[in-house]
């Protein structure tokens, strides 16, 4: 069984693009969240989730720009926000405001959160890894950080595919992530992309440049 991981798109349709055109074959495609927020295509990222059937929770944008609520963010992340909020449909945000914070895929096998099993808006970064994170699962699938990493115990898997549409790693490349369940193997996976037509793209939607920007260093 091979799953496909991403998460953390971010409204970046150029960069979803190719990691999806990229991605191997594999038997399910699972998300961890932040569909939407930052960049300029949220509608066409959710959409393309959403047709696909790409089972998916609900990250801190997608909460926030589902209830209308940012005043946590720093201004870029409020202005991308407020652009969502202007693109989506109410049938597009109502589909938003209906994700989970946490789902099991596979007969359990698989467990999805954003930021941590315990607290959705909590940054895992990968020095909190440990097996204690795992519960019943074989496969914990977590993201926010967007720092693409993985561990394998004994117990289990954890698994933080990184950011598809704005990578923090210091890698700007599209990333995700293929797990084969059956090996317990991981295959962190990038992709390149058009970065250059982001950073136009966030300037025509009139985003804070910093957006566009920040793409070329994968911060």
């Amino acid at each position: 069984m091979r799953v496909g991981l991403i998460s953390d798109i971010h409204a970046n349709r150029v960069a979803l693009d190719a990691v999806l055109d990229d991605m191997p074959r594999v038997d399910r495609l699972l998300c961890a969240g932040d569909v939407v927020g930052y960049n300029p295509w949220p509608a066409d990222c959710l959409e393309t989730v959403r047709k696909r059937g790409i089972p998916t929770v609900m990250g801190n944008h997608d909460r926030a720009v589902a209830s209308d609520t940012a005043f946590r963010f720093n201004a870029m992340a409020k202005a991308g926000v407020e652009h969502a909020r202007r693109e989506l449909s109410d049938e597009q945000l109502e589909w938003l405001a209906g994700l989970p914070e946490e789902r099991t895929e596979l007969d359990g096998k698989v467990k999805l959160v954003h930021g941590h099993p315990e607290n959705p808006d909590h940054y895992t970064y990968p020095e909190e890894f440990g097996p204690d994170l795992l519960d019943e699962e074989e496969l914990l699938v977590l993201g926010h950080t967007h720092v693409q990493v993985h561990e394998v115990y004994e117990e289990g898997i954890v698994c933080n595919p990184g950011s598809v549409g704005q990578p923090r790693d210091g890698d700007p490349r599209g990333a995700y992530a293929v797990v084969d369940l059956d090996d317990r193997t991981v295959e962190e996976r990038r992709v390149e992309y058009d970065i250059e037509r982001v950073i136009d793209a966030v300037e025509e939607a009139g985003l804070p440049g910093r957006i566009g920007a920040r793409l070329r260093e994968g911060q």
